[in-house]
């Protein structure tokens, strides 16, 4: 129960998932722990692997997990916190898509004891004749009840008929897999909870729902989005990953260590003591950044990529200066000192060039005309202006 509860937003009922683990630990039997993933996009971020880490934990107890890649439900496309009707996705950008999915979560579950599965195995044969039915085992008015129906309604905007479909679907999946669990994202709350109900309406026990927070992204604000370009791809070279972590702040730190690390949470709460106390914060994001980096690569990767980072911050720059993540790569040089706050404007960026007073990782920069890739990069202007730069 304690590695349930760690970090997630809601459990429901609690009374519920605990009669269900009781039973499974009297009676030997593990319990069926669902997550399904839309193939939406070809690459998983590390937000996404806030509820697989959760998946991985109840894995280790020894329980059967079940990802689900949604290529049919990605055919409608997920309504969740949408204003507007999502584009459906073609089934050849589906198939793309999902085909790096199950490799990508094999990086945090164990491949070896996870129950993959495509929901289209079962929607396909559903038919029209089986959709009628499963639609009517609910009614529009509690569809309508749904926040993001709701305000659409309310502000008249399109709701297409389709989109109903989506979590009807998404919760007869959770009837086909017969799960006990269910986990998402806070913004899933609906989807999952239809999966209880329909269960209820086909004479099985209904699944518990387990919601995880939605991971802010290196902006400390958003949510990590590719589209926002504040996320940390798990298919990143090792470098990257490591210079990202870095990047975020100090009070975010502490939300990513609860969600992201596999530390328990008495190591983490006495780390934060000792933070608390007067040891260097960087010390504890360095671990994180390594912890996260050698996950997803190599524990020789996460120190050749701490290495990596130490020689790029070389050159008489202070232990502590201010750490800025920025879009829009390639970004000319000019453009980056104003956005960075090291020049008041490009113009002002292109004279303190001419003067030779810009570094980038200890190299004057004499080309005004220098566009600088995606990556990290001390940026020093003068002898006393500092940044380090995640830029995206």
């Amino acid at each position: 129960m304690a590695v349930s509860l760690r970090g997630c937003e809601e459990l429901i009922p609690e009374d519920e998932w605990l009669k269900k683990l009781a039973r499974s630990e009297a009676t030997a039997t593990p319990l069926r722990i669902k997550l399904g993933l839309d193939p939406t996009a070809p690459d998983i971020h590390v937000g996404h692997t806030v509820v697989l880490n959760k998946m991985r934990q109840l894995q280790d107890l020894g329980h059967t997990v079940i990802f689900l890649i949604g290529d049919f439900t990605s055919l409608i496309g997920d309504p969740s916190g949408r204003n507007t009707t999502r584009p459906p996705l073609t089934p050849e950008q589906i198939k793309a898509n999902a085909e790096t999915y199950y490799r990508q979560a094999s990086m945090v579950l164990d491949p070896a004891r996870t129950e993959i599965r495509y929901n289209s195995e079962w929607s396909d044969p559903l038919g029209a004749r089986g959709m009628i039915a499963l639609a009517a085992k609910y009614n529009v008015a509690r569809m309508m009840e749904r926040d993001d129906f709701n305000k659409r309604f309310k502000a008249g905007q399109s709701i297409s008929v389709h989109e109903f479909l989506y979590p009807l679907m998404q919760g007869y999946d959770s009837v086909v897999l017969k799960s006990d669990l269910e986990l998402g994202g806070t913004d899933q709350k609906f989807n999952l909870l239809m999966g209880r109900h329909l269960q209820a309406e086909y004479g099985q026990e209904p699944q518990c729902i387990l919601t995880m927070p939605l991971l802010e992204g290196l902006d400390g604000v958003e949510k990590m989005s590719k589209s926002k370009n504040n996320y940390i791809g798990i298919s990143e070279d090792a470098n990257t990953m490591f210079a990202k972590v870095l990047s975020i702040s100090d009070v975010l730190m502490w939300k990513w260590y609860t969600l992201l690390s596999f530390k328990s949470e008495a190591d983490i709460a006495a780390l934060k003591k000792e933070v608390e106390a007067g040891r260097n914060p960087k010390e504890a994001k360095v671990a994180l950044a390594k912890e996260i980096t050698a996950r997803f690569h190599s524990a020789a990767a996460a120190d050749a990529a701490e290495q990596d980072f130490i020689n790029r911050s070389k050159g008489g720059v202070p232990d502590e200066i201010p750490e800025i993540s920025l879009s829009g790569a390639p970004l000319g040089i000019a453009a980056l000192l104003k956005m960075a706050s090291l020049a008041t404007s490009t113009g002002d960026g292109n004279r303190l060039i001419e003067g030779g007073g810009v570094r980038v990782d200890s190299s004057v920069v004499s080309d005004k005309a220098l566009k600088l890739s995606a990556g990290v990069y001390v940026v020093q202007v003068g002898k006393r202006k500092f940044a380090r730069v995640t830029l995206t």
